[in-house]
Formats: C-alpha cells, structure tokens, sequence
C-alpha cells in the first residue's frame, strides 16, 4: 500500500462563511493526506500504477514532468518504496541547484535526466522514447504518461468520488479541483458527471477540456460505467503568464485558507484552483456541498522563485 486511504473530509465553515456560502456547505478532500512523500493526489494513481508494474513483471518506472513536478516526486518515492527503479524526464535545463521536488527526487534516488525546454506535451513521447532505450539494454521499464494521467492512473479518483459521497451521506456535491493533465478531474466525472466536477486550468497543457473529456470516456469504460453525458466544467481565468506563473489571485487564496484553515495551499496547482473558486459565479457552484480537493503540493512553497512574491506585503 503507497496510499493512506480514504483521507479525511473536513469541514470549513470559517472559510465558508467568508466566502458566502453559508454554514456546513463548504468543504475539505484532504488528499495532501495520502502519506506518500508529504502526500499529495498522485499517490491514488500510483497505488493503481505501481500494482500494474509490478505485476507486469517491470523493475524501473519512466515518467516525466515540469521540473518541480509533484508526479515525478512522488513516482521517484513509491519506485523506492517498492524496490523498483526510476527515471525521471523533466523538460527543461539542468537546474544550478537542486531544491524543492528537486531535491527529493534526488534523496529518493531517481535518474534525472533534463530534456531541455519544450512544451508538456512532448514528454510522453520521450518517456516511450527511455522505456525503449531501457528494453534495449535488458532492463523491464514501465512508461507512466506526465501526471499518472492514463485510465488507469484517473481510474483511483472513481474511489476518491465514492469516499465524498460516503462521507456526506447523498450525491448532492461539487467537487473543485486543479485541473492539470487531466486525470484527476476524470476520474471524478467518470463517478459524479460533468455537471457535478468544477476543474481549474492551471496551464499545464493546451486544451484540458479534451483532455478531460477523453479520459472519462476511457475511465467509464474500464470500469464498467456509462460515461457521462455533456461536457467537462474547466474555467480557464486562473492561468495567468502560464502554467507555475504566481497570480496575485492564487496568492490571496493561499493566505485566506493559511489564515483561516491553517491549511498550507500550493502556488501552482491549489493555490489556483481555490482562487478559481472564490472568484467563481455563484450560478455555477450550486450544490448542497461543494468540497474543495486538496491535491498537496506543498514543497513548490519553499522553492526561491516564490518566496518574495509570497512575502509580499498582505
């Protein structure tokens, strides 16, 4: 087991009431609880993925990311958990320094290799491009598509969706989430719908609504499911300059759920998505209870390059 399962469903009344919604409607997915390498959404991928490999017969995992990628930490932590190895692809320049996932990669003991600047969709590519390279000289590599986002991976949030709703008591909900390769949101929808899944673009790649509405497809039909009908909820406002770029909208919403929830947001992924939630309008998140996932992250909070933006007076 890579994952601490089912994580806690907290209420959040402060922010709640700070946010207009009224009391017991506002709550909390801690999936930064999931244990696995300060935690984080990836270790649900992993735990599906890392079974696959391991089955498979395979003793190196391939997979790729941004150069602080929480996927790549967390892929380079479960490989060490299971005695597997780890390549990590990331696209961009060899960095000056190792900090941040950087350097946990590295304690984790995972191959680095630095591909140069390119876009994040080019990376699955050169992961199938290492799996071959590794098959070549003898080694059983297991190729993981950027953010654990294939319809296995997505599949583990079919379960995080049953755990909402357990937890609850009815199917009344909107779930927010950051939306970045996709996964995530999938395997939500494919358990609660479009209509009841809100993700928040945080640029990772160019068109996450067919991402999302790909991998549901794909997510219902591996288990079983009908997939669900209309399209995926993405809004796209909380971008800014690209995908890591700190808002001043993403640091407000960092502050107010530090500040209320003693709760620690990251910049590039929930940061984001809770400012997509506060400046949402209130027609589109109607619901009884409308839970926030919090999808961890929390090393890209002590990396250089947003610690005067997040010192900043405020």
């Amino acid at each position: 087991m890579l994952a601490h399962l089912p994580t806690p469903l907290e209420p959040a009344d402060r922010l709640a009431h700070l946010l207009g919604l009224g009391r017991s409607r506002l709550w909390l997915k801690r999936d930064d609880c999931t244990g696995l390498a300060t935690g984080g959404n990836k270790a649900r991928k992993l735990e599906l993925l890392v079974a696959d490999a391991i089955a498979s017969g395979c003793d190196t995992l391939i997979t790729a990311g941004g150069p602080q990628s929480n996927h790549a930490r967390m892929t380079a932590a479960a490989a060490a958990r299971s005695g597997l190895g780890c390549v990590l692809a990331f696209n961009a320049d060899p960095p000056d320094c190792a900090e941040g996932n950087q350097l946990l990669d590295r304690l984790f003991g995972a191959e680095c290799r630095f591909v140069g600047h390119g876009p994040m969709e080019t990376l699955d590519a050169i992961v199938r491009g290492i799996a071959a390279e590794l098959d070549g000289a003898g080694r059983r590599p297991y190729a993981i598509p950027i953010g654990g986002s294939s319809a296995l991976g997505a599949s583990a949030y079919v379960r995080a969706a049953d755990e909402i709703v357990a937890d609850l008591g009815h199917e009344d909900v909107l779930v927010v989430t950051a939306t970045g390769t996709g996964g995530t949101q999938s395997g939500l929808a494919a358990r609660l719908g479009h209509e009841r899944v809100l993700g928040v673009d945080v640029g990772a790649i160019p068109d996450p609504v067919a991402a999302v509405s790909r991998l549901t497809g794909e997510v219902a039909a591996l288990t079983g499911r009908v997939g669900p009908s209309g399209d995926p909820r993405v809004v796209g406002d909380q971008v800014g300059l690209g995908y890591g770029a700190p808002t001043g909208a993403c640091r407000d919403a960092i502050r107010l759920v530090a500040r209320t929830e003693g709760l620690l947001l990251d910049p590039v992924y929930s940061g984001k998505a809770f400012a997509g939630l506060v400046a949402a309008d209130p027609k589109t998140i109607q619901a009884r209870s409308i839970v926030f996932l919090v999808t961890g992250g929390v090393p890209a909070l002590f990396l250089s390059r947003y610690e005067r933006w997040l010192a900043a007076a405020g």
